[in-house]
């Protein structure tokens, strides 16, 4: 198959999303699965209500090193098994919320254009946790509009990488870009352990829309200074610029 013909089998599989017909939709993912390069990702197709994989992709063992049939036969329970034992819970929170989320504040005729992400510590088959982020996008909805059958991507990280458990919704919109709605820190550990004081009064005066001048007058520091901390501070949220730190504060109900 040539690059042409990848990408027009690409495009079927999110033509089949705006009118989805699930068998087809899936079927079309998993004659897909065959071409795609492996790399650090791989993706499952998870159904919820009755807690199993629908489809593995081919790339999961590369990734984990774990036996393929374990997740076919097992399902969802034998992949939450591997779980760490400290991120069950933040991690079921996340779930929670992101669901509580969906049914109260998202309309009915939007709920399939959200994306959630959420992470977690993962066993692999050499016995070490690794870093796990999970991309779900819904593809299939219950009798109530609640998603139960989503398309997940999963991406391994290495375990050096310290990761609070976090969950985000975001939603498809006019534009055709994904816009944040919903953010949430579940381990409750990032301003509380690794962020200064002064770098909280940093991140607060940046929510009220502050420049590092005007921050440097109020805290009597340098504006290099508040350079610093700003740096500093995306580096450990783990985002690129300052407009990304304020949308998560300003979404977040634990971080300041």
């Amino acid at each position: 198959m040539n690059l042409n013909e990848i990408k027009g089998l690409y495009k079927e599989v999110f033509k089949t999303y705006d009118h989805p017909s699930l068998a087809d939709h899936v079927q079309k993912i998993v004659e897909l699965d065959t071409y795609l390069p492996y790399s650090s990702t791989f993706y499952c197709i998870t159904n919820t209500s009755d807690l199993t994989f629908e489809y593995v992709s081919r790339n999961m063992p590369a990734c984990l090193g774990l036996d393929k049939s374990l997740f076919e036969k097992q399902g969802m329970r034998y992949f939450w098994s591997r779980m760490h034992p400290d991120d069950v819970e933040p991690w079921l929170q996340a779930l929670n919320s992101l669901m509580t989320f969906t049914l109260n504040e998202i309309d009915v005729c939007d709920r399939s254009k959200v994306n959630y992400t959420w992470n977690y510590r993962l066993k692999n088959g050499e016995g070490k946790y690794v870093n796990i982020v999970q991309n779900t996008t819904p593809i299939h909805f219950d009798e109530t509009d609640k998603p139960i059958i989503g398309l997940a991507h999963y991406t391994v990280l290495a375990p050096e990488i310290q990761m609070n458990v976090c969950g985000t919704a975001k939603v498809l919109n006019d534009n055709n870009e994904y816009e944040t709605v919903y953010f949430n820190n579940f381990s409750q550990k990032l301003l509380n352990d690794n962020v200064s004081n002064r770098e909280r009064d940093v991140i607060r005066l940046l929510v009220l829309n502050y420049t590092s001048k005007k921050i440097a007058e109020k805290l009597n520091i340098s504006s290099n200074t508040v350079d610093t901390h700003r740096r500093n501070i995306l580096k450990k949220f783990n985002v690129s610029s300052t407009g990304e730190l304020i949308g998560i504060i300003k979404m977040s109900n634990n971080l300041v």
